[in-house]
C-alpha cells in the first residue's frame, strides 16, 4: 500500500519535532507544511518539503491523507475542523482544544463524516507505560491504592518569551505539562471520580499558575496526587528522566539524567514505577511488609523513539487501518479532568465527574 500522505499546521518547537519524526517514518510521506513565518518556511524548504504561508491553500492544493496540526491551543478546533471537514484524518496536539465545547463540536463533527481523530498524548506509545498499565491490569500490584506524580523542573526565562505561554487560559503548567499527566494516570489507573487543586503563581507573577497541586479519587477507590511546576530546579520530571524531552530539542545523547521515578502507582501486593519500569514487592517474605526486603526487578521496557512510533501508528489512522490510540474522545476525557483543576483552585471546591 502507498505511503500516508501527511501535511503539517504550525512549525514551531512541535512542529517540527513532529517533521523529524514524519521524515523517518516508514509509511508516510512528509507533502507539505503551512506556517505563516518566513523561518518556517526556510526549514521545510531545506528538508525539501514544500511549503505554504497559509493551512487553506495546504488543504485545498493538495491530496492529504492526515493533517498534523501544531498549533496554539486556541487554534486546534479551528484547524481541526477545517480538515474534518475535507474527510482528513488528524493528529492533534494536546489538548485536542481550548475547552470542552471545542473538543465537542470536534468529536461531534469527526463522528458525523467517520473521520479519526489522533491526539498527541504522546506517551501512550511509551514501552514502559504500556507495561506497567499492564501490570496494573493484570492484578501485579494487588488492589489498586495510591498513585504519586511528579512533573517538577526548572524552565528557563526564554521559554516564557513566546506571548501564550503567559497568558490564559492556554498558558501555564497546567494545560501545557499537567495534561500529560492526568492522561497517564487514566490510562494506567483508570477513570478518575473526583479531584481537588491549589495553584500558585507566587513565583513567575506571570498571570498564570507556575505550580499546581491536586489530589484525586479514582473510580476503583484509589487515592492520587500529582505536583507540577517549572519554576523549581529538580529532575522529578517525565521529560527529563525520561529521556525524551531530547527527542523535541534534538539533545538526544548530549544531557546527563538522573535515574529517578517520578511516576508511583502502588498496590496492596507492590509497586510499580516511571519512567524506568521497576517492580517492587515482598514476593517469598513470610509475613509481607514493612520489616521484609522488598523485592525489585525491572519490566524491561526497551527506550524507543515516541514521536516516531506516535507518527507511525498517525499514519495507519490517517489510512484507517488502525483505530487511534487516543481518540478524540479519550482524549476531551483527559480535557476534562485539567480543566477541572483550574476549576477546583478557582472555587477551592472538590469537581466531581
Amino acid at each position: 500500500m502507498a505511503p500516508a500522505r501527511i501535511g503539517i499546521v504550525g512549525l514551531g518547537m512541535m512542529g517540527r519535532a513532529h517533521l523529524g519524526a514524519l521524515l523517518r517514518a516508514p509509511n508516510a510521506v512528509a507533502v507539505a507544511v503551512a506556517d505563516p513565518a518566513n523561518e518556517a518556511g526556510h526549514h521545510a524548504e531545506s528538508l525539501g518539503v514544500k511549503h505554504y504561508s497559509h493551512y487553506a491553500d495546504m488543504l485545498e492544493r493538495e491530496a492529504l491523507d492526515g493533517v498534523l496540526i501544531a498549533v496554539p491551543n486556541a487554534d486546534h478546533h479551528i484547524v481541526g475542523m477545517a480538515c474534518i471537514e475535507r474527510g482528513i484524518a488528524v493528529l492533534i496536539e494536546k489538548p485536542i482544544a481550548e475547552s470542552d465545547e471545542a473538543a465537542r463540536k470536534l468529536c461531534d463533527s469527526a463522528a458525523r463524516r467517520d473521520v479519526p481523530i489522533l491526539v498527541g498524548h504522546h506517551r501512550r506509545h511509551n514501552p514502559a507505560v504500556r507495561m506497567v498499565r499492564k501490570a496494573v491490569e493484570d492484578g501485579l500490584i494487588g488492589t489498586p491504592t495510591v498513585a504519586n506524580i511528579l512533573d517538577i523542573k526548572l524552565k528557563p526565562d526564554s521559554y516564557f518569551t513566546t506571548r501564550w505561554r503567559t497568558q490564559p487560559p492556554a498558558g501555564g503548567p497546567v494545560l501545557l505539562n499537567m495534561i500529560h499527566e492526568i492522561d497517564i494516570l487514566r490510562y494506567v489507573f483508570g477513570e478518575i471520580a473526583s479531584l481537588q487543586a491549589f495553584t500558585s503563581d507566587r513565583t513567575r507573577r506571570l498571570g498564570v499558575e507556575d505550580t499546581a497541586s491536586v489530589m484525586l479519587r479514582f473510580e476503583n477507590g484509589a487515592i492520587g496526587t500529582m505536583l507540577v511546576s517549572d519554576c523549581a530546579a529538580t529532575p522529578f520530571s517525565w521529560d527529563l528522566a525520561s529521556g525524551e524531552f531530547d527527542l523535541i530539542t534534538g539533545m538526544t545523547g548530549r544531557m546527563k539524567r538522573q535515574d529517578v521515578p517520578t511516576h508511583i502507582f502502588g498496590g496492596t501486593h507492590g509497586a510499580v514505577t516511571l519512567p524506568s519500569a521497576q517492580y517492587f514487592n515482598y514476593r517469598g517474605a513470610e509475613e509481607p511488609g514493612w520489616r521484609a526486603d522488598l523485592n525489585q526487578q525491572s519490566l524491561g521496557a526497551e527506550r524507543i523513539d515516541t514521536y516516531l512510533a506516535q507518527m507511525t501508528h498517525f499514519a495507519k489512522v490517517a489510512l484507517r487501518q488502525e483505530a487511534p490510540l487516543s481518540s478524540g474522545v479519550d482524549a476531551a476525557k483527559t480535557l476534562r479532568a485539567t480543566l477541572a483543576v483550574k476549576e477546583s483552585a478557582e472555587s477551592g471546591k472538590e469537581i466531581t465527574f
